[in-house]
């Protein structure tokens, strides 16, 4: 039985993938990185941050009762 073409096709389509991970990861380091920390672009739409404790758990700390 011949393993020689199901072998191929499956190398090839992990390094396929390998390699649009690897261009995925590459742009999205090269467009978060494109201006300096501090600044932002002339096109950059301004997009408000919410603290954290408005996404996730309790407003403020629990309070432990005896």
């Amino acid at each position: 039985m011949n393993t020689l073409a199901p072998t191929f096709y499956r190398n090839l389509t992990c390094g396929l993938a390998a390699m649009l991970i690897t261009l995925a990861l590459s742009l999205t380091f090269v467009q978060s990185t494109a201006v300096a920390p501090g600044t932002r672009a002339a096109a950059e739409a301004f997009v408000p941050i919410e603290p954290l404790h408005a996404w996730f758990g309790q407003p403020e700390p629990a309070v432990l009762v005896d």
